[in-house]
């Protein structure tokens, strides 16, 4: 049963030392490739740990802290890296799922409000165009926040505030990742039934890689990161 321990607790694809350092796309690419099969298992892990639920948040950090593993081209020792995530960062995930929720949730609904109201009232146009904005800023700042939250052993304010910063200093990237996984989930709907398999093997994890190399260079730098959770 040796192959089963090692497909979970062995590192992953190494990097040639003399090989160039692609950018952009191509890095983001050229890791997926080394890495695709720790995608695959990272999902796998992220659907299990969420089975009870209210251990969703929980899993989505420990996912986060994964993939910026990945994302930072260092070595991942997937089940341990995943399992210290989820213990050291299970009440911090959830009450950031609960406010990031709850503000991204009042804003997303005061845009749909608003733009009920428009279609009668023009006057109401000035405070949808504001509310989808807003809207628009507190997904960046909830991703930001996750992913910084899974990077490093912070508390919720410190990610919440690393986060607004990153949001309105490099927002683009973050925008292009959630576009990204938009994509996947669109993709899913539209070639059903033959994308049926699509969640259950890389939806969860490959958004979250996006959203983990989105924020390469917004305070999730291999620089700037720290050892794993488990050595700490």
């Amino acid at each position: 049963m040796q192959w089963l321990a090692d497909m979970w607790v062995k590192e992953g694809a190494g990097i040639a030392k003399d090989a160039p350092q692609p950018t952009g796309m191509a890095l983001f690419f050229d890791i997926l490739k080394r890495e695709w099969w720790e995608v695959v298992k990272l999902n796998l892990l992220f659907i299990i740990a969420s089975l009870f639920v209210v251990t969703i948040p929980a899993a989505l950090v420990a996912m986060a802290r994964v993939s910026r593993s990945f994302a930072a081209d260092e070595n991942v020792y997937l089940l341990r890296d995943f399992l210290a995530a989820l213990k050291t960062h299970a009440l911090r995930a959830t009450a950031l799922f609960a406010v990031c929720f709850t503000a991204t949730g009042g804003a997303l609904y005061a845009t749909i409000s608003y733009a009920s109201a428009a279609r009668s009232q023009l006057i109401y146009s000035l405070p949808l165009a504001v509310s989808i904005v807003v809207t628009l800023y507190l997904a960046i700042v909830t991703a930001y926040a996750f992913v910084f939250l899974g990077s490093r052993n912070s508390s919720v304010s410190g990610s919440l505030k690393q986060a607004a910063l990153a949001a309105l200093a490099r927002p683009l990237p973050m925008i292009t990742a959630l576009a990204f996984v938009a994509t996947l989930w669109l993709a899913h709907i539209l070639f059903y039934p033959v994308s049926v398999f699509m969640p259950a093997t890389i939806n969860f994890s490959l958004g979250m890689f996006a959203l983990c190399f989105a924020a390469r260079g917004a305070g999730v730098s291999q620089n700037e990161a720290k050892e794993p959770l488990s050595r700490q």
